[in-house]
C-alpha cells in the first residue's frame, strides 16, 4: 500500500469537506465547540465532511490543556454511551422472540457509540497515531478517575483490531537504519538503558548482534516493539557479559549456536495492554533460524521485576518459607552497598536462589497465575524456565528490582506448543530439572496469594 498516496487522498477529501464545515459551524471554532463537532461527526453522512470534521476535532483536542483533556474524556464517556432504555427494549424483544433479526438489533443496541465515533475520527489523515497518543493521555488520568474505564475499554478494543498481527511489519534495525528511528530506540529502551550512540552501535552493528522491530503502516517511522539479540556459543548468564563483550573481528567469528534475547521493549504507551511480544519473539526465532542454520538454542536473558518486592512482603509476614539461617543471610540486603562488600561465605546466594525458585514455581496471584509478569509472558508463549542466574544484573535497577537475579527462558521449537497448551489449560509451568532442584524439601507453607 502506498501510504503517502493514501494520506494525500484523505487530505484532499478533508479540504473539500472544509467548505461544508465552514458553512455549518463558521470559520471560528474554539475548543468549547468540541461537543457540537463530536455530535455532528457521528451523525454526518457525507464522506468529505466526515473526514474534515475528524481532522478538525483532532486538531482542537491537540490544543487542549491537561485538565481540559480530562473533561473531554468525561464528555465522551457519558455522551456516547449505549442507551440503557434502548438496550433494555432490544433485550426484551429478543427474549420474547429470539430471532436473528432481534439478535442483530440487540447487538446494535449494546455496541458503544464511542466505538463508531473513534472509527470516524480515524478517517482523518494521520489519525491513527493521534488516537494512540489520545489513549496515552487517557491512561494518565484513568488511575484517578476509574469511571473512564468504559471509554478505555472501547479504545483498547478498537486498537487491538487496528494493530492486529496481520497489519504488522517485521523489520530488522541496524546501524544503517535512519537516525530518527535509532534515536527512538534509545529513548524507548525500557530494560537496559543505552549509554549513548556508542552503546547503541555496539548493540546493532557487529555481526554477533541483531535487532528487530514491529511497525504499522499508519505509524511508518514509529516502532511498536523491538527486541535485541546477542549471538554466540553459549547461554548468557549475566547482562554485564552481554553488554560489555567485545565484538568479534570481521571474518574470524565462529558460526553462532545460541541466540540470546536480552531486551524486549514496548514503545507506544497508548498501546498498553495490546500484546505484540508473543508474535515478535516467535517470528524472530523463525527469521534467525532461516538466516543462520547454525543456531540451535534460542533463549532469553530476562529481568525479574517483582522479586525484591515479593521477598520483602514475604519476609515481613514472618512466613515459614524463610528459615532462620536464611533470614540472617538476607539481612545483608539491608545495606545499599551489599554487592560491593559481599563475601563468598555470606550464604546469600544459597538463601536467594531457593526462594527465587519458589517465587517462579509455586507463588501465585489470587487468580492462580505466576506472580511474575515476565514469567507469565514467556511461559504463556511456550518457553521453559531454564536457569536462575545469581548476579545476572548488578546495575542499580537490577539490584533494586531483583537483588541482581536474572533468568533464562528457553524457546525449544519442538516443545513450544506443548508447553503453551499445558500452561494455558492447567497453569503447568515448564521448568528445567536444575530450577526445580533449587526448591528445598519438604515443601514449606505457602504465603498468602498476591493480588494482580
Amino acid at each position: 500500500m502506498n501510504v503517502s498516496f493514501l494520506q494525500e487522498l484523505l487530505t484532499s477529501v478533508a479540504e473539500r469537506g472544509r467548505t461544508f464545515i465552514d458553512r455549518s459551524f463558521g470559520t471560528q471554532r474554539p475548543a468549547s465547540r468540541l461537543p457540537e463537532l463530536l455530535k455532528a461527526l457521528v451523525s454526518v453522512r457525507g464522506e468529505a465532511s466526515g473526514v474534515a470534521l475528524a481532522r478538525e476535532i483532532l486538531a482542537l483536542y491537540g490544543s487542549l490543556a491537561t485538565d481540559a483533556r480530562h473533561q473531554f474524556f468525561v464528555f465522551l464517556n457519558g455522551a456516547f454511551a449505549p442507551d440503557p432504555q434502548g438496550v433494555k427494549a432490544a433485550a426484551a424483544a429478543y427474549l420474547a422472540e429470539p430471532s436473528e433479526a432481534a439478535l442483530a438489533a440487540l447487538q446494535a443496541a449494546t455496541e458503544s457509540p464511542r466505538r463508531e465515533l473513534f472509527r470516524r475520527l480515524n478517517l482523518a489523515p494521520g489519525a491513527t497515531a493521534r488516537i494512540v497518543a489520545m489513549r496515552h493521555d487517557l491512561l494518565d488520568v484513568l488511575g484517578s478517575d476509574p469511571g473512564l474505564e468504559p471509554l478505555d475499554e472501547d479504545l483498547r478494543h478498537l486498537l487491538s483490531q487496528w494493530f492486529n498481527r496481520g497489519f504488522l511489519v517485521l523489520r530488522r534495525i541496524d546501524w544503517l537504519t535512519p537516525a530518527n528511528i535509532l534515536e527512538k530506540l534509545m529513548a524507548y529502551e525500557a530494560v537496559h538503558e543505552m549509554q549513548g550512540w556508542d552503546d547503541l552501535r555496539r548493540r546493532l552493528d557487529p555481526s554477533d548482534r541483531r535487532c528487530f522491530a514491529f511497525f504499522h503502516p499508519s505509524l511508518v517511522d514509529e516502532p511498536l516493539i523491538f527486541v535485541e539479540v546477542a549471538l554466540g556459543g553459549e547461554v548468557a548468564a549475566s547482562i554485564q557479559d552481554v553488554l560489555t563483550e567485545e565484538a568479534q573481528p570481521t571474518g574470524t567469528a565462529v558460526p553462532p549456536t545460541t541466540a540470546v534475547f536480552y531486551s524486549i521493549s514496548n514503545c507506544q504507551e497508548g498501546l498498553k495492554g495490546i500484546s505484540f511480544g508473543n508474535f515478535l519473539i516467535k517470528q524472530v526465532v523463525e527469521e534467525l533460524a532461516r538466516d543462520l542454520p547454525s543456531l540451535k538454542t534460542f533463549v532469553t536473558l530476562s529481568p525479574v521485576p517483582g522479586f525484591a518486592r515479593w521477598l520483602a512482603k514475604t519476609s515481613a509476614m514472618n512466613s515459614e518459607l524463610i528459615g532462620k539461617d536464611d533470614r540472617v543471610a538476607l539481612q545483608l540486603l539491608q545495606d545499599p552497598g551489599w554487592i560491593e562488600e559481599l563475601e563468598d561465605d555470606s550464604g546469600l546466594e544459597g538463601a536467594l536462589l531457593p526462594l527465587a525458585a519458589y517465587y517462579f514455581l509455586q507463588a501465585r496471584t489470587r487468580s492462580g497465575q505466576p506472580v511474575d509478569a515476565v514469567a507469565r509472558f514467556h511461559l504463556g508463549n511456550g518457553a521453559r524456565l531454564e536457569r536462575i542466574n545469581w548476579q545476572g544484573d548488578i546495575s542499580h535497577k537490577g539490584l533494586a528490582q531483583s537483588h541482581g537475579l536474572m533468568v533464562n527462558y528457553l524457546y525449544d521449537l519442538r516443545e513450544i506448543e506443548r508447553n503453551h497448551e499445558a500452561f494455558a489449560n492447567g497453569g503447568a509451568i515448564a521448568a528445567s530439572r536444575a530450577v526445580r532442584g533449587l526448591l528445598k524439601a519438604p515443601a514449606r507453607a505457602n504465603p498468602p496469594a498476591e493480588s494482580t
